[in-house]
């Protein structure tokens, strides 16, 4: 990854004191042979699965490192961090050589052997939910030391993309180590600086814990490990409950999914100004919190900084938004390697946008390699200190989020935020203002694009679009917007002329809020396009 120089953010904490004649490897050589003898060739190439599942844990690893360099983990150089992640790389590979399954998927990529380099690694083929779910369920062939032996945790997702439920297995002695390296770089980098110094501080989580489900687990086991907070593991609440929680001195920050943050200001209504004033810290995850939503928050929370907390089933931690001022997401320096890339998996460059693919780096017994969480970022540059240095990248969308056009395909994100400049530049409406929930309806078959605002003046603001724009005033709009919603590479592949051959038209329709007309997940989340291949439905009736 780049070591382009970014400034340190404001929440980071002040820059180890170090010598210059401390033990830090002094060049990519010195950092390569550091590596080696942190992970000797007896441990790089274990021997068989006994051998495996007696491995020290990758966390000792990264602890002697911080501790022979006289630097925390957090803020070595890139090229000591990498040396060392690349040798764990290659010893991940050598261990699922070990196992039938994963042998036989990389023989078919033409991988007998660990890659010398990132640039070979990225050989690697994908995974992607179907081969997690493949080596992870059932008999579960992709485990290299088997269940039988004990030690596991096996959490689930619900499948609220996919419809399919999916399941992930993770060996406890690792998991307890990366919940106490997430929580000490949360503690560290993105809450100190909005916690204030003396008091009590709490950190409540709302996510569900139950039915298998592993965000309320693997969440809390990161939140409970943050330094000098008490944690409550909450769950969904009621607003007598959550009036309760906030009846507790000191300053509080609470983590939901994005839905459930936006409702914290209606659930805080019966609450007194003291209590408001002590809610510091939103962390929202699932996505993005719309404009609106935030606004609303810091009216009922004077105090109240709103942060993304970006996870995902099979990484409790990806990346941490440090401050509000930007929504670039830091990755936890060596909890797992965070690549962006391209449709043939190679690193895309800063600036470009990309698929997001992890690979757990603490998994000696239940490796995934490269698997892709149907995100896309963007790659931004790398964090460079002085304090600390990680990768970071931007979040730009699901990677469903796509709106196909004939054969063309553009963001819905991109398209979304023109579509709002455009109105908001006709002096129609602001809709990041006005909208609690959005959602494209693509109906192929009819070639019409419906974009769902779910907003409080139905009537006034369908009565303004009208007379405003009429039919062919939100047809041109469209077709002006819709050609920034290509990427960078692409532009040239359409224009306002181009889009108007294509056929399509587009709808804005006001819908009242919690409208039945957008769909959500089973947990409540709203994707931002659904597809359909029949003919469009009836524009809502206006009450």
């Amino acid at each position: 990854m780049s070591t382009v120089h970014t400034p340190q953010n404001a929440t980071a904490r002040p820059a180890a004191k170090r010598s210059a004649t401390a033990g830090l490897p002094a060049d990519p050589e010195a950092a390569r042979a550091l590596a080696a003898r942190l992970i000797p060739d007896r441990e790089w190439r274990p021997a068989s699965v006994d051998a495996v599942a007696k491995l020290p844990a990758f966390a000792a690893k990264m602890r002697e490192c911080g501790r022979v360099s006289r630097t925390p983990y957090t803020e070595l150089p890139h090229y000591v961090t990498a040396a060392l992640e690349l040798r764990r790389l290659q010893q991940m590979v050598h261990t699922v050589l070990l196992n039938p399954a994963w042998r036989d998927r990389l023989a078919a990529a033409g991988i007998d052997r660990a890659p010398a380099t990132y640039e070979e690694w990225q050989d690697i083929p994908l995974s992607d939910k179907d081969v997690q779910r493949e080596f992870y369920m059932g008999a579960r062939p992709g485990l290299v030391v088997p269940l039988d032996r004990g030690g596991f945790e096996v959490v689930a997702s619900g499948g609220t993309s996919s419809g399919s439920p999916l399941e992930v297995v993770y060996a406890l002695r690792e998991l307890a180590d990366t919940y106490d390296i997430a929580g000490q770089f949360m503690g560290d980098y993105q809450l100190a600086a909005h916690f204030p110094p003396d008091g009590p501080k709490w950190l409540f989580t709302t996510l569900a814990d139950y039915q298998m489900w592993s965000s309320g687990t693997m969440v809390g086991g990161v939140l409970a490990k943050v330094p000098g907070v008490n944690y409550i593991g909450a769950g969904p609440v009621t607003a007598p409950v959550f009036e309760h929680m906030f009846s507790y001195p000191g300053a509080k920050a609470l983590m939901g999914i994005s839905a459930g943050i936006a409702i914290l200001g209606e659930l805080g209504a019966g609450l007194n100004r003291e209590a408001r004033e002590t809610f510091r810290i939103a962390l929202y995850g699932s996505g993005v919190l719309p404009h609106r939503k935030r606004a609303e928050l810091q009216a009922v929370y004077p105090n109240l900084v709103i942060l993304s907390y970006f996870a995902a089933t099979q990484a409790e931690t990806i990346g941490l938004q440090l401050h509000p001022a930007t929504p670039w997401l830091t990755a936890v320096p060596g909890l797992h390697l965070v690549e962006i890339v391209d449709e043939d998996g190679r690193w895309v460059a800063e600036g470009e946008e990309g698929e997001l693919v992890v690979t757990r780096l603490h998994a000696h017994e239940a490796p995934l390699l490269r698997l892709k969480l149907g995100d896309r970022m963007v790659r931004r540059p790398r964090l460079a200190g002085p304090g600390l240095q990680a990768d970071q990248f931007e979040f730009a969308g699901r990677t469903g989020d796509i709106l196909h056009i004939n054969d063309s395909q553009y963001s819905a994100a991109r398209a979304y935020a023109a579509l709002a400049t455009e109105l908001r530049n006709a002096g129609v409406v602001d809709l990041d203002e006005a909208a609690h929930e959005v959602q494209f309806v693509n109906h192929r078959e009819a070639k019409t694009i419906t974009l769902l605002a779910s907003v409080d003046d139905v009537v006034g603001l369908t009565y303004r679009k009208d007379m405003m724009l009429g039919l062919d005033g939100v047809q041109r709009i469209f077709v002006n917007a819709l050609p920034r919603a290509l990427s960078l590479f692409n532009h040239g592949e359409a224009n306002p002329a181009s889009v108007q051959k294509t056929g399509y038209g587009l709808r804005l329709v006001f819908v009242p809020r919690l409208s039945p007309a957008i769909e959500r997940t089973a947990v409540g989340k709203v994707p931002l396009v659904r597809d359909r291949a029949s003919r469009a439905t009836p524009e809502p009736r206006r009450e």
